[in-house]
């Protein structure tokens, strides 16, 4: 009778771990922890290049330090795009610090004739561009790093640079995808950050140069986002060449790919773009925060109940019946 009382009081233990594995329902990656957004403008002066890189950073309510989210904007943005991603992971206690990337930022096209626009945009999507924002990168968690330790700084203490995510849409996704491993053969020019932890692309990038291999030392985390419309007029990216990308990671990471139905590549900003021809869908971008929240705090917080969520049910039920969600654990 004894061993029958002990055996039940294991199983009903055991059922419970796995109940909280597989339907954490506590965990609400939607959920703002705390109102109040703060954000600080700021230039990052890189002597060595004689370039100054425009800030905005996101801060939490809180005064301890903060796990780092750095986004890198599009082709033509700017660091006030996407403040929607801003300001919610600011309110889950996360430091988010947007990115300008000077030469293919929105200066490209605002004093540029109609006529002209589409050249220069084109122009500007080059290799010493991509070079260069990988470069601003770099440049901006040296600055991070110098700031957190100065007592006269708004940011000071504020930053847990022992903990880094990398994020970025379109060129902005290009920029992510080098710094956070991928290579490009026969260049020096661009290396992988070792300070970045996780990454997220949204709207990710095949290779312009190389195969598949240019992906087999990714070592940390990914996460992919992109729609069954996300093309995009510069670039030459299909809806197969961005879903592509998540086969080609290793296995020995943890991937991850959300393909949002009828997303057009607009749909990870915050506006309609020209030649957009579907009504934007309100439900991606709730998809978009609570995939990313889900997976910052899984990867940067370490968060049993995120990671459990991201391979859950609760996470299934958020998406919309053509939408696609995939991952891979590492062994």
């Amino acid at each position: 009778m004894t061993h029958y009382f002990l055996f039940a009081i294991w199983l009903a233990m055991t059922m419970v771990s796995i109940t909280s594995q597989h339907c954490p329902a506590q965990y609400d990656p939607l959920q703002v922890v705390a109102k109040g957004v703060d954000s600080v403008t700021l230039e990052v002066h890189d002597a060595d290049r004689g370039r100054d890189i425009p800030l905005r950073i996101y801060l939490p309510a809180t005064q301890t330090p903060a796990p780092v989210v750095v986004f890198s904007h599009g082709l033509g943005g700017s660091r006030d795009n996407n403040s929607y991603l801003g300001q919610h992971l600011s309110g889950r206690g996360y430091v988010a610090v947007f990115l300008q990337h000077p030469g293919s930022d929105e200066q490209v096209w605002r004093d540029v004739g109609l006529g002209r626009r589409m050249s220069a945009m084109r122009s500007a999507a080059s290799f010493d561009n991509l070079v260069a924002r990988c470069q601003d990168v770099r440049a901006t968690l040296n600055q991070l790093e110098i700031v957190n330790g100065q007592a006269s700084s708004r940011l000071v203490n504020r930053l847990d640079l022992e903990h880094i995510g990398m994020c970025g849409h379109s060129f902005g996704a290009h920029t992510t995808q080098y710094v956070s491993g991928q290579v490009i053969p026969l260049q020096t020019q661009i290396s992988v950050d070792p300070r970045i932890d996780a990454a997220i692309a949204y709207s990710p990038s095949s290779p312009w140069i190389g195969s598949e291999r240019v992906f087999r030392n990714v070592s940390v985390p990914w996460l992919l986002m992109t729609g069954t419309r996300d093309v995009s007029p510069i670039g030459g990216q299909t809806v197969e060449s961005r879903i592509k990308v998540y086969p080609s990671l290793p296995d020995s990471i943890d991937k991850y790919l959300v393909v949002l139905h009828n997303a057009e590549h607009s749909a990870f900003s915050e506006r309609a773009l020209p030649g957009d021809n579907v009504k934007r869908n309100p439900n991606h971008h709730r998809i978009i925060l609570a995939f990313s929240t889900a997976f910052w705090d899984s990867y940067l917080r370490d968060d049993p109940a995120a990671k459990a969520w991201l391979t859950s049910e609760a996470a299934n039920k958020l998406l919309e019946k053509d939408d696609q969600w995939k991952w891979h654990l590492k062994d």
